[in-house]
């Protein structure tokens, strides 16, 4: 595990400190040999994946690259090259769902 992104963690106010560490989590458990950095000041996973910490929730970021307009639809957002899913709590976190949307992703090179 990376110090930064363990630093960048602890500094979040509760609950979002307990949804970052959630879903680093799920991503490191999901896809243990995947690269965890601090990029553009968040905590990045791979080039694929992100976690943004924010004022009333957390950002779970995922790049689009390679996905279908139906694989982009489960994603909330705008953006050209990444989507998200907001969670607003540690219930809202769906592990499975999670997983499965960790895993449409890396099976897009």
């Amino acid at each position: 595990m990376d110090e930064k992104v363990t630093n960048y963690i602890l500094k979040q106010n509760s609950p979002q400190k307990e949804i970052c560490q959630m879903l680093r989590d799920i991503i490191l458990n999901t896809i243990p040999s995947i690269k965890e950095e601090m990029k553009y000041g968040v905590p990045y996973y791979g080039d694929k994946y992100y976690i943004v910490g924010l004022k009333t929730h957390v950002n779970l970021g995922f790049s689009i690259k390679g996905l279908t307009m139906e694989e982009i639809k489960l994603l909330e957002g705008t953006g050209k090259t990444t989507r998200h899913i907001k969670v607003s709590s540690k219930e809202d976190i769906n592990k499975e769902k999670i997983k499965d949307l960790l895993k449409m992703v890396m099976d897009k090179e």
